[in-house]
């Protein structure tokens, strides 16, 4: 049975990237292993309509820039340090817009959108509401949630994807729109609580006839 995601995937850009940053090496060489050639389409990933190991093809760009260069990508100074972004030579389409500034942040993949009020696309997607204050906005849905084989070869993997849209301060004037990709491994079986173990059957007494 799958487990409750709703909206629990739901994160701010930085906080997203935080997470990647310290694994980024180990995704690229996962990616280097398991995902040869192109890369997949990049509007369909930031649109949530494609799956973790198509997210997972992109991080070998996030360490060697001569592979995102290759794609035509232009690395961007650090504004944020918890983003990493580029400069597309060629604009994509997402969401009904269309943009030439994408960046990677933690398990997720945003379009930078000149749209000043995150409001208008959330009403759009209609995504859920996470935080919605004048200073930061936060908003999302599950677009998918299914269970996989995972890479250990056992079934129960919960592989999710998140549609966020959000607001950052290093970003004025701009929506964040994309997608989170997740990987879960099964949950644990849980222990029987003490005093519920069935106990064993008791030899029968002997029946007067």
């Amino acid at each position: 049975m799958l487990r409750s995601t709703s909206f629990r995937r739901v994160r701010s850009a930085p906080v997203l990237l935080a997470l990647a940053l310290a694994t980024v090496t180990t995704h690229a060489q996962a990616a280097d292993a398991t995902t040869p050639g192109a890369p997949p389409d990049l509007s369909a990933l930031i649109e949530c309509r494609l799956g973790h190991a198509d997210f997972m093809a992109y991080m070998k760009m996030l360490v060697d820039p001569l592979k995102a260069v290759a794609m035509g990508w232009r690395p961007q100074p650090q504004v944020n340090p918890f983003m990493v972004e580029y400069r597309l030579n060629s604009p994509v389409s997402v969401f009904g817009r269309q943009t030439d500034h994408i960046a990677f942040a933690g398990d997720g993949v945003v379009a930078l959108l000149d749209l000043a009020d995150p409001h208008v696309l959330a009403r759009e997607l209609q995504l859920e509401t996470g935080v919605d204050t004048p200073q930061k906005m936060i908003f999302g849905r599950e677009a998918r949630a299914s269970e996989v084989t995972g890479p250990d070869g056992r079934a129960g993997w919960i592989e999710t994807a998140v549609i966020n849209v959000s607001n950052v301060d290093s970003h004025p004037g701009k929506t964040l729109a994309g997608c989170s990709y997740s990987l879960d491994p099964p949950e644990p079986a849980e222990p029987a609580a003490p005093g519920t173990e069935t106990a064993a059957p008791s030899p029968a007494g002997a029946q007067p006839r």
